[in-house]
């Protein structure tokens, strides 16, 4: 089997994917065959991250509809199908903290980028994948959707929760439909997103890398990789599901000295 010809002439739409984990998995997406296309709300770093995959760029705010089905029916009209829809535009702002000081328009911004987008982009990804009876869609969740931190980002949290509650729901709604939806739940990994947050308190970057197995913050290849096999046919028994890619730390009573 060449791997490197696994999702061969597929349509891959990914959001956020201009840095961090869409950036990495744009590259392993172009790789094994993909024609990939680069969905940011920042046209110069999404022109350069096509330009360098060999892919397109799309503008997108992924917390308006109109943007959202704008990406998705222009994609499927210009390169005939969307057939893998990665949904991992996401923020993490400082102003989203604990629930005694988070106000409701931090709360309300992140809900958008992080819940309103996977549910607008999924939406949008099936009104093509069910007409075409195949997809795979992968939607970024956390290892915060299934643990509880003392150093909260309360919305943040809340959004990956019902990012993975919702995954799950589609997968099982359109398992026979041929169209696979699964969460990927990353567990801290080393994007700029996380250097910025950990730059600003050096202290709670100490506090979370303890409690990982491994020993370390995963790399965006790292998780780019699990994308990749959850949208090729080597996953193609895997729906609903709940893909943990995070060092151990969600099966970690004590880590080992």
């Amino acid at each position: 089997m060449d791997l490197t010809q696994r999702l061969k002439d597929r349509v891959a739409i990914i959001t956020g994917g201009a840095s961090g984990i869409g950036l990495a998995t744009a590259r392993r997406f172009a790789a094994e065959g993909a024609k990939v296309v680069i969905a940011d709300l920042d046209p110069v770093s999404g022109e350069a991250a096509a330009a360098e995959v060999g892919g397109v760029f799309r503008h997108v705010d992924v917390a308006d509809e109109a943007s959202v089905d704008e990406l998705f029916d222009g994609v499927a009209a210009d390169l005939g199908s969307v057939d893998i829809a990665f949904n991992n535009a996401g923020i993490s702002p400082a102003d989203d903290d604990s629930i005694e000081t988070t106000e409701l328009p931090a709360w309300d911004r992140v809900q958008d980028v992080n819940l309103k987008s996977v549910y607008l982009c999924s939406r949008a990804a099936l009104r093509h994948m069910v007409p075409a009876g195949k997809g795979s869609i992968i939607n970024t969740a956390s290892f915060v959707a299934l643990l509880g931190s003392a150093t909260s980002q309360i919305s943040y949290t809340a959004s990956k929760g019902g990012v993975l509650a919702m995954t799950r729901e589609l997968g099982v709604q359109f398992a026979r439909q041929g169209i696979r939806v699964n969460a990927l739940c990353p567990g801290p990994v080393n994007t700029p997103l996380l250097q910025e947050l950990f730059a600003k308190d050096p202290e709670r970057a100490q506090r979370r890398l303890v409690h990982v197995p491994v020993g370390r913050f995963a790399e965006p290849e790292e998780l780019a990789a699990a994308v990749a096999f959850l949208a090729s046919d080597d996953a193609s028994f895997i729906t609903a599901s709940t893909f943990s890619v995070d060092g151990g730390i969600t099966a970690a009573y004590v880590t080992p000295l």
